[in-house]
């Protein structure tokens, strides 16, 4: 019993590391941490439509509130020149062209703190437009370095492999053996020129032998055709 449990602790823990080496795979990894910049950039490229929608309502108020001071200054204006005319008693026009420039105060007052807030959101908009940019600029390199990475993996991948295969052909043999076929083929080679050489050595003997017969053989035939006519009476 306490072998089997043995086993089955060596399998979950092999199985935990299989499962560990593919968590931690660098390129998957990788992949992760681009895949979370570009949602980084997505929520970036939100907030700084808001803070930018923000800066044009600002911007705007702060025009309104700047023409409105404009038009209370001008109304006030017209209303001194009314009294100066005649046209309007000058304590009404006094009190009317006072309120008026108390409202221009009012306008210009908060034309100056919506300013205020304007130059702080032309800051942060500044801020997150770098931001986006530099996240963009990062993204941009880092896919780019990770299709390098991934091109360099398989190609590493491809020649350790090979190079693994070509390590492991003597211990297969097959180099022993072509040494071995290379040692008999020139075994081979070797004995049929040596057969060549005394066949060629027996020839030349012969011949040498039936040249310096030669005669003798010529002679003997004679001799033989005078004893066959004698024997025929043929003289």
């Amino acid at each position: 019993m306490s072998g089997f449990f043995q086993r089955l602790f060596t399998w979950g823990k092999s199985e935990a590391h299989a499962v560990m080496d593919k968590v931690e795979d660098p390129a998957k990894m990788a992949e992760q941490g681009i895949r979370e910049l570009k949602e980084d950039q997505t929520r970036n490229m939100e907030s700084l439509a808001q803070v930018k929608a923000q800066t044009v309502r600002l911007r705007r108020d702060v025009n309104a509130d700047k023409e409105n001071a404009a038009n209370y200054e001008r109304k006030a204006m017209l209303l001194l020149q009314k009294a100066q005319s005649g046209q309007l008693d000058p304590a009404e026009a006094d009190r009317l062209a006072g309120e008026a420039l108390a409202k221009r105060d009012e306008a210009n007052s908060r034309a100056n703190a919506l300013q205020t807030d304007l130059q702080k959101l032309d800051a942060m908009t500044a801020q997150l437009e770098r931001n986006v940019r530099n996240i963009r600029d990062q993204i941009g390199k880092w896919e780019n370095e990770l299709r390098t990475l991934k091109a360099r993996a398989q190609v590493s991948s491809a020649t350790k492999k090979l190079n693994a295969e070509l390590a492991q052909v003597d211990g297969k043999g097959t180099i022993a053996m072509l040494e071995r076929m290379r040692d008999k083929v020139n075994e081979q080679e070797s004995l049929a020129q040596a057969y060549g050489d005394m066949a060629a050595a027996t020839t030349s003997t012969d011949d040498a032998i039936d040249a310096a017969l030669g005669d003798d053989k010529g002679a003997s035939a004679s001799d033989s055709l005078a004893a066959l006519k004698a024997r025929m009476n043929m003289q």
